[in-house]
């Protein structure tokens, strides 16, 4: 099997490239496409997912974006009509067999999010990270992390120590997903995204 990612920006693909060995089973090859932000993305998104209409068989795609303090049900019914029009099922429509080629996710409200719901990541990536650096909530209810999310855990780390000048958002996910386990992880919406690659 392989997987085309479609992203909303390079630190999407650094996360998912440094993960992807505890994301796919053997055998599962893939490969990310970074956008200039949410807005690029979903100007583009359309026709190249009509572009992707003959894929062979056994390839799939998968979209992450962003909720970014968005309605998520209007954001991702547009994900959805977006794979509608280009003619592909998609986990929330699957064709009659179950099959399906699009998995739409979100990560609520970004991917920073999904790196609270693994503390004990954060800890082995930044030794000098303490759960007291971080608003409690945010470590509980990762997705419900108020006030942007990649500015919470950047005042984490900056409380530990870390990034003075300002969070290098590719290195952070680079040294996140190196450290993250998938199965330990608390943020719903990143159980929603593993659950859904595993389904597919």
């Amino acid at each position: 099997m392989h997987i085309e990612f479609f992203l909303e920006e390079p630190s999407a693909e650094t996360f998912i490239d440094t993960l992807a060995p505890k994301l796919f089973k053997a055998g599962v090859t893939h490969r990310c496409h970074p956008y200039g932000g949410k807005k690029d993305l979903l100007q583009n998104l359309p026709n190249r997912l009509k572009g992707l209409k003959w894929i062979p068989e056994d390839w799939r795609i998968v979209v992450l974006v962003d909720e970014d303090r968005e309605d998520c049900a209007a954001l991702k019914a547009t994900l959805e009509k977006f794979a509608k029009d280009a003619g592909f099922n998609t986990k929330s429509r699957p064709g009659k067999n179950g099959r399906f080629v699009v998995l739409n996710r979100i990560a609520v409200e970004e991917l920073e999010a999904w790196y609270f719901g693994d503390p004990s990541a954060i800890q082995k990536a930044y030794p000098r990270f303490k759960p007291s650096h971080a608003r409690q909530n945010d470590l509980r209810n990762p997705d419900g992390c108020k006030g942007g999310t990649w500015e919470a855990f950047e005042r984490a780390l900056q409380e530990a120590g870390y990034y003075s000048t300002g969070l290098p958002k590719k290195e952070a996910a680079a040294f996140m997903a190196a450290h993250m386990e998938p199965a330990r992880n608390t943020s719903p919406s990143f159980k929603a995204f593993w659950d859904g690659l595993r389904a597919l």
